[in-house]
């Protein structure tokens, strides 16, 4: 809070400072104004994360947020526009009078230059600028390398695994001190199994699918190589790490996936489906069950009471057909700020020292749905030789139970509940959910007991891990760890790149969708992977590097409106050489002799969108018509094309007439769903579309 105080005492001196002369009078406007909408995207982050700039926050911002339950930040959502409102009274400002001492104007302006880099110091800005440099910076894992482990034992006697994952459910909701009666049944099952205590989360597991990793793989997420992560355009996720999914499958396994959200959201159907799971039911899948209707769906999609009982019929068809399976669920009415209500617990109340509070209401309907679940497995004729693993996904985010929470001691929830099972509560220093995965397979099979940085909690002598080094000196050789996760995403990245028959580029064991910038160092060591911006990262990169360039031809010719893929690479001795489609189709290596080439390098072209989204459009002759209010100097292409399929229809060099129109005639044999209209520009050139307009050809048509 003192912090607090000085920065808002800061900002109230650059105020005054701002005020006091009209010298430089719009750069300490524009300055001010940056800062405060720094700070107040900082407090959107920070109410939205718990904890300020770190991996969550990276990760989606890569990931996007398609599928979140963007109702639920309503508030957070006015707030911030009114902030951002507020940071630009600066600039009105500029015409306020003020004294005018244009003597001294010079030294107002150090003044406030110097308070506005103070102000940077003071701010959580520079604090967690400096936490993710240390996390995000190459660094050499060399050592901690020989801990990622891969289990190879055949089990010996497999069981059928239900993985129930309550969203944001921690164990600190199970204190009875804090939350008297809330969550009785849970605190019962807890007693009945292996109750984990003190189970953390640290950096790279603190949301859904990053704690879904870090269990089922032992290992922390955080984004890929390079600047982004970009989800949609990585064919696959984490391809090169081992989990659970994929270990049990080589051993007979079939394994089951049901959640009520969208499995697009930060990639998670496509991790599941990368990592051995042969069904993965989400949202989508649910709504094509027309049994179910409107009101059993909430913000962020099913709810709960619908979800779990989906989930023991599945258990029951499982069982039934006699092959080992894993069933994993992951709940969601418990996820914050607020929380849900399904309909089987419309009338669930909890009384509370806490006040009225809905998101207590629904983690006490979680306890009863939970434990029914947990119950009928048990009650059942199979539930003698299944494993049932009850745990939370991460600890909660800023809910409406925060100013509660602040004052406990936090930790997740991980309970085993079987035949074999002695009921105890087990306490380990440094354990986190890395571990997770690791312990369930110690309890299907005692000599199993490591997967990736995962270690079992059950193991004697239980070697030093990630989890340990999490806490250990304030973290300082987690960041190890981190790197090492990040190599997952593309594996042993080779000097070799080829386009496969899907149009992706091959990239170790990743399948990366163009436009991709490579970047390599002296001695062939990939550097960075661009996926947004690359015409601009392009014209930036370090001189001293080799790059490949990956994308259509158009990108860098103008004669070239065929469609095909190429690869422009140029190194540090200005050496340059273009690769075209039948070379990539068989394969280039980067470190191959390029052509002497003379001058700086060339700029490159990427798509500019005209079009948002892909559109339907039926066969037919059609002009297309534009007016730009800005437009680059020379000549450019502009296309229709059909984007999941990558196929060009139409192509033409354009220039706009003194009145900015463009017009452009095509004809389209057959129905095309996603439709799209592109520009190919370098990052330097603008084209603002004042008016778009596709007309459709009566005399043309053909269909």
């Amino acid at each position: 809070m003192p912090m607090l105080w000085i920065l808002l005492l800061t900002l109230l001196l650059l105020t005054c400072l701002l005020l006091v002369s009209g010298r430089w009078l719009w750069w300490k406007a524009g300055l001010l104004s940056l800062l405060l909408v720094a700070l107040s995207t900082w407090w959107l982050v920070n109410a939205l994360s718990g904890d300020g700039l770190n991996a969550a926050t990276l990760y989606h911002l890569g990931a996007d947020m398609e599928g979140a339950g963007v109702s639920d930040f309503k508030r957070l959502i006015v707030g911030y526009i009114a902030l951002l409102l507020v940071s630009l009274l600066p600039l009105a400002l500029t015409r306020v009078r003020r004294w005018q001492r244009p003597s001294s104007g010079r030294g107002y302006f150090t003044a406030f230059a110097g308070l506005w880099v103070a102000a940077i110091f003071i701010s959580p800005l520079f604090a967690d600028g400096q936490r993710l440099y240390h996390q995000l910076r190459p660094v050499d894992f060399a050592r901690i390398a020989p801990e990622y482990q891969v289990p190879t034992k055949a089990l010996q006697r497999p069981r059928n695994v239900v993985w129930i994952y309550g969203e944001s459910l921690e164990r600190t909701y199970l204190d009875d001190e804090v939350f008297p009666g809330l969550m009785p049944n849970l605190t019962r099952l807890a007693a009945q199994g292996l109750d984990v205590r003190g189970m953390d989360s640290p950096e790279g597991s603190g949301w859904t699918i990053a704690g879904l990793v870090a269990s089922m793989c032992g290992v922390p997420l955080t984004t890929a190589q390079g600047d982004e992560n970009s989800m949609d355009r990585m064919g696959s996720f984490l391809p090169k790490a081992v989990c659970l999914g994929d270990y049990l499958k080589q051993q007979g396994y079939t394994n089951h996936y049901l959640g009520g959200a969208n499995g697009q959201f930060a990639g998670k159907g496509q991790f599941l489906a990368s990592h051995g799971f042969d069904e993965v039911h989400d949202l989508d899948w649910f709504r094509t069950q027309k049994k179910i209707g409107r009101t059993h769906y909430s913000a962020w999609g099913l709810h709960d009471d619908v979800l779990l009982d989906t989930a023991y019929r599945r258990f029951e068809q499982l069982s039934r057909g006699g092959q080992p399976f894993m069933l994993t669920t992951l709940t969601m009415d418990t996820h914050h700020p607020a929380g849900h209500l399904p309909v089987a617990c419309r009338n669930e109340r909890y009384q509370s020292p806490h006040g009225d509070i809905g998101l207590l209401n629904a983690l006490k309907c979680s306890d009863r749905l939970i434990s029914q679940l947990v119950d009928r497995i048990q009650a059942s004729p199979y539930g003698k030789d299944t494993l049932i693993v009850i745990s939370s996904d991460h600890l909660a985010m800023p809910n409406d139970l925060s100013h509660v929470l602040a004052g406990q001691e936090r930790e997740n929830l991980l309970v085993f509940l079987g035949k074999d099972i002695a009921p105890r509560q087990l306490s380990v220093d440094d354990t986190s959910t890395l571990d997770s995965g690791a312990t369930l397979l110690s309890l299907l099979d005692p000599a199993i007991d490591r997967i990736g940085f995962g270690r079992s909690l059950l193991s004697t002598g239980r070697e030093a891990s990630a989890s340990a080094a999490a806490r250990r000196e304030k973290g300082r050789d987690y960041p190890q760890y981190l790197a090492f996760a990040r190599s997952l995403w593309l594996g042993e990245p080779t000097r070799d790149l080829r386009i496969d028959d899907r149009n992706q580029v091959v990239l170790g064991l990743q399948q990366v969708q163009p436009p991709v910038l490579l970047e390599y160092d002296k001695d062939w060591a990939l550097k960075s992977v661009y996926l947004e911006n690359t015409s601009r990262q392009f014209d930036e990169a370090d001189k001293d590097s080799t790059l490949a360039y990956v994308d259509r031809c158009t990108a860098f010719e103008d004669g070239s409106s065929d469609g095909d893929w190429c690869a422009l690479l140029v190194n540090r001795d200005s050496g340059i050489k273009l690769f075209r489609d039948d070379d990539l189709r068989n394969g280039i290596s980067v470190d191959t002799p390029l052509d002497a080439f003379g001058g700086p390098r060339p700029s490159v072209r990427q798509a500019h969108m005209i079009t948002h989204k892909g559109r339907r459009t039926r066969a037919g002759q059609y002009m297309l018509q534009l007016v730009a209010s800005t437009q680059p100097q020379r000549g450019f292409w502009i296309e229709a094309v059909s984007s999941q399929r990558q196929v060009v229809l139409a192509q033409q060099w354009v220039e706009a007439d003194e009145n900015g129109r463009i017009n452009l005639s095509f004809g389209l044999d057959h129905e095309v769903d996603d439709l799209e209209i592109r520009a190919w520009l370098n990052h330097a050139e603008k084209l603002a579309v004042d008016t778009f307009a596709l007309i459709p050809s009566r005399s043309g048509r053909r269909g």
